[in-house]
């Protein structure tokens, strides 16, 4: 039987999401955001308070990158959530990661993050905290490609566990997509 917990935000899995930005004076900065998803085949939209410096970062700059956080890099990522680039605004560099122009929107791009998404502003809402980004390029490193596609096993990224407040690794295939439900027919 299942228990009524009310309302909850709860969604599994919770990507790791590092959105990347430049701040006023050009150091890289970069936070952690879970609340977020591909709303559109070329756009993504993401959840930042606008007490943030990367919704600053983005109004001035309109454009952004979205990287995956991965178990390579967890203490990293977990850092760039809890410290806030209105206080700390070096904290990319205290961080360990380097940052990396990116070649298609004025934003930077962690060496030490295996994706990223390059993307240009489309519109942010402080009503709902909503920053629509439209997805210029993604860029892949080559070691984690297969076939030429991104390859999760080989990522390791993280998801963020909403209830337990833990990270997590993605976890195993189970079957093919678009296909173990053909059985059924």
């Amino acid at each position: 039987m299942k228990k009524n917990l009310g309302v909850k935000n709860w969604m599994f899995p919770m990507p790791v999401l590092m959105i990347g930005t430049y701040n006023a004076d050009g150091t890289p900065n970069m936070m952690n955001a879970a609340w977020g998803g591909i709303t559109l085949e070329d756009q993504i939209t993401i959840c930042i308070d606008d007490m943030h410096k990367t919704w600053e970062n983005i109004a001035a700059r309109k454009a952004f990158t979205v990287a995956f956080g991965t178990v390579d890099t967890v203490k990293a990522c977990d850092y760039l959530g809890i410290v806030s680039g209105n206080k700390v605004p070096d904290k990319v560099a205290k961080s360990g990661l380097t940052a990396v122009k990116s070649t298609f929107v004025d934003a930077p791009v962690m060496a030490e993050l295996p994706m990223v998404l390059e993307c240009e502003l489309v519109s942010m809402n402080k009503e709902n905290c909503n920053v629509v980004g439209h997805i210029l390029n993604c860029a892949v490193e080559e070691s984690a490609l297969t076939d030429g596609k991104p390859d999760v096993a080989k990522m390791k990224p993280l998801c963020f566990d909403t209830c337990q407040h833990v990270y997590r690794l993605m976890g195993d295939e189970v079957a093919k997509a678009f296909s173990c439900g053909k059985a059924l027919k």
